[in-house]
C-alpha cells in the first residue's frame, strides 16, 4: 500500500497539473477576448522613380508621392487593398547610356505629374495581429502584394500590373504601420513624351513600355468589429 506522504504527493502533483491547465485556458480565452476587425483606411509617403526610355537607373530621379489607402482583411493573414496615389516622373536622356538617334543633337527631359489607382492582393508569411484576439498573431509580419489598376497622366492613362513586397508592424491595438516596395508596369509608352525612340514599333503588352517603382511607409486604423460569435477567424 502507499503511504500517506505519497498518497499527498500524488495530489500535489494532480493538483498543481490541473492548475496549469487551468491558468492556460483562462490566457486562451483572454488572448481571444480582443475585438477584431474588418477594414483599415490611412495615409502614406513616399519616393516614386521612373523606369523607360529616359531612364538613368532603378532609384534615380526619385520624386515625393502622397496616398490614401483603404483595405478589407478577409483574415489575419489575406487582404484586399485599394489605393489612390499621385507622384512626379522625372527622366532625363543626360542619364542615359544608351544612344538614340532621335536625341543626337539634343538633350530630351521631362516631368509628368501621375496618379493612379490600383486594387491588390495582400498576403502575410504570418498572421498578423496583436495576439489578444487571434491565437498565434505576430505584431510583425512581412507580405508580399499583387494587383491592377490605372495610371494617369496629362496626355494618357494607362493599365497596370504591379507587384512588390513589405513589412507590416502593429504601432497599437488598431493602429499599423507599412512599409512598402512596389514595382509598376504599365502598358503604355508615353508616361515620358517619348514613344518609340528608335523609330522601330513594337508590339506586345508590356514590351518597350514605360514602368515606375515605389517606395512606401504608411498607416492604417483599424475599425468596423467583427461579430465575436458568428464572423471570426480563431482557432
Amino acid at each position: 500500500m502507499r503511504s500517506k506522504a505519497q498518497q499527498l504527493k500524488g495530489m500535489g502533483r494532480l493538483l498543481g497539473l490541473s492548475l496549469l491547465l487551468f491558468h492556460l485556458s483562462l490566457a486562451r480565452v483572454a488572448a481571444q477576448d480582443a475585438p477584431e476587425y474588418r477594414m483599415e483606411i490611412g495615409g502614406g509617403l513616399g519616393l516614386m522613380a521612373y523606369q523607360g526610355d529616359l531612364s538613368g537607373g532603378l532609384f534615380k530621379s526619385m520624386q515625393p508621392t502622397v496616398a490614401a489607402l483603404a483595405k478589407y482583411k478577409m483574415n489575419p493573414r489575406m487582404a484586399w487593398s485599394a489605393q489612390l496615389s499621385s507622384g512626379k516622373l522625372k527622366g532625363t536622356s543626360k542619364d542615359v547610356k544608351t544612344w538614340y538617334p532621335a536625341f543626337h543633337d539634343s538633350i530630351a527631359s521631362f516631368s509628368n505629374q501621375l496618379t493612379d489607382f490600383t486594387l491588390r492582393y495582400e498576403y502575410n508569411f504570418w498572421p498578423f495581429g496583436t495576439g489578444k484576439e487571434y491565437i498565434g498573431a505576430q505584431p510583425l509580419t512581412p507580405f508580399i502584394a499583387m494587383g491592377t489598376g490605372l495610371a494617369f497622366t496629362k496626355k494618357t492613362v494607362a493599365g497596370l500590373l504591379q507587384f512588390g513586397v513589405g513589412v507590416k508592424y502593429k504601432l497599437r491595438d488598431r493602429l499599423n504601420l507599412t512599409a512598402e516596395w512596389m514595382m509598376h508596369f504599365t502598358g503604355s509608352d508615353k508616361l515620358d513624351n517619348v514613344v518609340d525612340p528608335y523609330g522601330i514599333k513594337s508590339s506586345g503588352l508590356f514590351k518597350n513600355t514605360d514602368s515606375y517603382s515605389t517606395l512606401q511607409v504608411s498607416i492604417t486604423y483599424e475599425f468596423w468589429e467583427k461579430c465575436k460569435t458568428c464572423n471570426n477567424d480563431r482557432d
